[in-house]
């Protein structure tokens, strides 16, 4: 499947599991799905069929409200059939609102927001200290960076030149109370990690061939860790939930469903 294809579907899964859950985050789902099917079609060394295959790398979503999205990639990608994504939110479920990690293919537990990347750069210096390849990626949002613990995390990664650490910052400019600028600004970012000592890659968030570009390891010789800041659009890919603050919490009605899964499985 090519990642644009992969997108869509997920796109589709994650409004009908929200959906039929009555559920929230479907604006933050849908933010993240280029991000996470470039990751899944090349650049992320797993196996679906073994998901906890000693050399795969480590992929932390800290954005832990984003699940439905995340669940659907892991079924899309072969880790558990797609029809278990059903049971999402249900009683007694692995499929759980919050990312869990007793789904095949998620490696941490989140929602709790600020606690990803710190675990992650924690993963990536044991990792670094084998003899091993693996890459930690920690995939977050901009609103998380809120948390004084993501800045700890920011420095120590610096200053153990962390390399094989990737942060993904899902920079959509919307946060649970309103926009980013307006509840605690955060900009100029790429100053700021620069002088962390991070190397810094921005980029379209939905460009899945500038997100191939920007996911790529670090060239030789280069020994930061590296962050890329993808400019995406909350709710992107359905045009009336696009860039509206509403859709952090709200679930779809049948006749929305209808019309934001007509924009989504659209063939481009």
């Amino acid at each position: 499947m090519t990642s644009s294809a992969l997108a869509r579907a997920i796109r589709a899964d994650a409004l009908r599991m929200t959906a039929a859950a009555h559920a929230s985050h479907v604006g933050s789902c849908l933010s993240i799905a280029d991000i996470l099917a470039v990751l899944y079609t090349g650049v992320l060394r797993v196996r679906p069929e073994v998901p906890t295959w000693p050399e795969r790398d480590r992929l932390i979503v800290s954005k832990g409200h984003a699940a439905a999205i995340v669940y659907a990639v892991l079924a899309r990608v072969g880790f558990f059939p797609v029809d278990d994504l059903a049971s999402y939110t249900a009683d007694g479920s692995a499929f759980t609102g919050h990312v869990s990690h007793r789904v095949p293919g998620v490696e941490w537990s989140t929602g709790s927001l600020g606690h990803g990347l710190p675990v992650g750069a924690g993963i990536a210096l044991a990792l670094q200290r084998g003899t091993a390849e693996q890459r930690t990626v920690v995939l977050l949002s901009d609103g998380e960076l809120d948390e004084g613990s993501n800045w700890e995390a920011i420095l120590f990664a610096g200053h153990h030149r962390l390399r094989n650490l990737l942060a993904i910052v899902d920079a959509n400019g919307i946060q649970s109370f309103g926009s980013v600028s307006e509840v605690l600004e955060l900009e100029p970012l790429p100053d700021k990690f620069r002088s962390f000592g991070w190397s810094v890659r921005e980029v379209n968030g939905h460009d899945h061939a500038a997100l191939r570009q920007a996911l790529a390891p670090a060239p030789d010789g280069d020994d930061r860790p590296i962050v890329v800041l993808a400019r995406t659009v909350k709710g992107a890919g359905v045009s009336f939930m696009e860039n509206e603050l509403r859709w952090h919490y709200r679930s779809t009605s049948e006749p929305e469903l209808i019309a934001a899964l007509a924009e989504v499985e659209m063939v481009p």
